[in-house]
Protein backbone atom coordinates (compact mmCIF):
# COMPACT_ATOMS: atom_id res chain seq x y z
CA UNK A 1 0.00 0.00 0.00
CA UNK A 2 1.33 3.68 -0.76
CA UNK A 3 1.30 5.64 1.58
CA UNK A 4 -0.75 9.34 0.31
CA UNK A 5 1.94 12.26 0.13
CA UNK A 6 1.66 14.77 2.58
CA UNK A 7 -0.46 18.15 1.73
CA UNK A 8 1.51 21.26 2.53
CA UNK A 9 -0.93 23.88 2.92
CA UNK A 10 0.42 27.47 1.86
CA UNK A 11 -1.43 31.32 2.87
CA UNK A 12 0.80 33.62 1.41
CA UNK A 13 -1.08 37.41 0.03
CA UNK A 14 1.68 36.87 -2.72
CA UNK A 15 1.51 35.24 -5.74
CA UNK A 16 5.28 34.80 -6.56
CA UNK A 17 5.95 33.91 -3.49
CA UNK A 18 2.83 31.46 -4.04
CA UNK A 19 4.25 29.88 -6.59
CA UNK A 20 8.02 29.75 -5.69
CA UNK A 21 6.79 27.53 -2.97
CA UNK A 22 4.42 25.60 -4.62
CA UNK A 23 7.48 24.53 -6.88
CA UNK A 24 9.83 24.03 -4.02
CA UNK A 25 7.18 21.59 -2.48
CA UNK A 26 6.65 19.96 -5.09
CA UNK A 27 10.02 19.27 -6.36
CA UNK A 28 10.46 17.27 -2.58
CA UNK A 29 7.45 15.41 -3.06
CA UNK A 30 5.04 17.18 -1.20
CA UNK A 31 1.31 17.86 -2.49
CA UNK A 32 0.61 21.48 -2.11
CA UNK A 33 -2.45 23.89 -1.97
CA UNK A 34 -1.72 27.17 -1.76
CA UNK A 35 -4.87 30.41 -0.51
CA UNK A 36 -4.05 33.96 -1.20
CA UNK A 37 -5.66 34.55 2.21
CA UNK A 38 -6.60 33.37 5.51
CA UNK A 39 -10.40 33.59 4.82
CA UNK A 40 -10.41 31.76 1.83
CA UNK A 41 -8.37 28.94 3.52
CA UNK A 42 -10.91 29.09 6.58
CA UNK A 43 -13.98 28.70 3.65
CA UNK A 44 -12.26 25.82 2.23
CA UNK A 45 -12.78 24.43 5.39
CA UNK A 46 -10.81 20.90 5.01
CA UNK A 47 -8.33 21.03 7.37
CA UNK A 48 -7.69 17.50 8.19
CA UNK A 49 -5.83 16.95 4.48
CA UNK A 50 -3.44 19.10 5.82
CA UNK A 51 -0.14 18.19 7.09
CA UNK A 52 1.35 21.32 7.61
CA UNK A 53 0.61 24.75 7.53
CA UNK A 54 3.05 27.69 6.33
CA UNK A 55 1.15 30.61 7.02
CA UNK A 56 2.46 34.14 6.09
CA UNK A 57 1.51 36.43 9.22
CA UNK A 58 0.74 40.17 7.83
CA UNK A 59 -1.71 40.50 4.94
CA UNK A 60 -5.10 42.36 4.63
CA UNK A 61 -8.42 41.03 6.42
CA UNK A 62 -7.57 37.89 9.20
CA UNK A 63 -4.10 37.66 10.09
CA UNK A 64 -2.12 35.07 10.05
CA UNK A 65 -1.56 35.05 13.95
CA UNK A 66 -5.00 35.56 13.96
CA UNK A 67 -5.51 32.50 11.89
CA UNK A 68 -3.22 30.13 13.99
CA UNK A 69 -5.35 31.49 17.20
CA UNK A 70 -8.41 30.45 15.98
CA UNK A 71 -7.06 26.90 15.11
CA UNK A 72 -5.72 26.50 18.55
CA UNK A 73 -9.05 27.86 19.84
CA UNK A 74 -10.74 25.08 17.78
CA UNK A 75 -8.91 22.44 18.89
CA UNK A 76 -6.76 21.53 15.82
CA UNK A 77 -3.45 21.38 16.37
CA UNK A 78 -2.54 21.44 12.66
CA UNK A 79 1.83 21.99 12.61
CA UNK A 80 2.26 25.60 11.41
CA UNK A 81 5.54 27.22 9.87
CA UNK A 82 5.31 31.19 9.81
CA UNK A 83 7.09 32.86 7.45
CA UNK A 84 7.41 36.91 7.42
CA UNK A 85 8.81 39.56 5.78
CA UNK A 86 8.40 42.05 8.60
CA UNK A 87 8.78 40.37 11.90
CA UNK A 88 9.37 42.03 15.74
CA UNK A 89 10.47 39.74 19.01
CA UNK A 90 6.70 39.78 20.16
CA UNK A 91 5.48 38.57 16.93
CA UNK A 92 7.58 35.45 16.89
CA UNK A 93 7.27 34.85 20.67
CA UNK A 94 2.86 35.39 20.02
CA UNK A 95 3.76 32.26 17.25
CA UNK A 96 5.86 30.50 19.31
CA UNK A 97 3.53 30.18 22.22
CA UNK A 98 0.36 29.48 20.26
CA UNK A 99 2.47 26.24 19.08
CA UNK A 100 4.42 27.19 15.57
CA UNK A 101 6.48 25.11 15.08
CA UNK A 102 9.50 27.59 13.58
CA UNK A 103 9.12 31.02 12.82
CA UNK A 104 11.18 32.30 9.33
CA UNK A 105 11.81 35.78 8.36
CA UNK A 106 12.28 36.49 4.88
CA UNK A 107 14.11 36.33 2.79
CA UNK A 108 15.29 32.56 3.92
CA UNK A 109 17.31 29.76 2.24
CA UNK A 110 15.26 26.77 1.13
CA UNK A 111 17.36 24.16 3.00
CA UNK A 112 15.76 26.45 6.30
CA UNK A 113 11.90 26.32 5.17
CA UNK A 114 12.19 22.45 3.89
CA UNK A 115 13.68 21.71 7.41
CA UNK A 116 10.90 23.36 9.15
CA UNK A 117 8.32 21.79 7.11
CA UNK A 118 10.10 18.45 7.60
CA UNK A 119 9.56 18.84 11.62
CA UNK A 120 6.26 20.02 11.31
CA UNK A 121 4.57 17.04 9.63
CA UNK A 122 6.71 14.56 11.55
CA UNK A 123 4.67 16.22 14.60
CA UNK A 124 1.70 13.82 15.26
CA UNK A 125 -1.69 15.46 15.83
CA UNK A 126 -4.21 15.10 18.52
CA UNK A 127 -7.00 16.80 17.09
CA UNK A 128 -8.35 17.54 13.58
CA UNK A 129 -11.50 19.32 14.18
CA UNK A 130 -10.79 22.52 11.92
CA UNK A 131 -11.93 26.49 12.70
CA UNK A 132 -15.78 25.77 12.76
CA UNK A 133 -16.84 29.23 12.58
CA UNK A 134 -15.16 31.02 10.39
CA UNK A 135 -13.85 33.87 11.94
Amino acid sequence: MTRPREIVVVVDDDASVRRGLERLLRSMGYAVETFASARAFVDRGDYDRAACLVLAVRRPGLSGLDLQQALVDSGDDVPIVVITGHSDVPMAVQAMRAGAVDFIAKPFEDDVLLAAIRAATARPRRGRRGYADGG
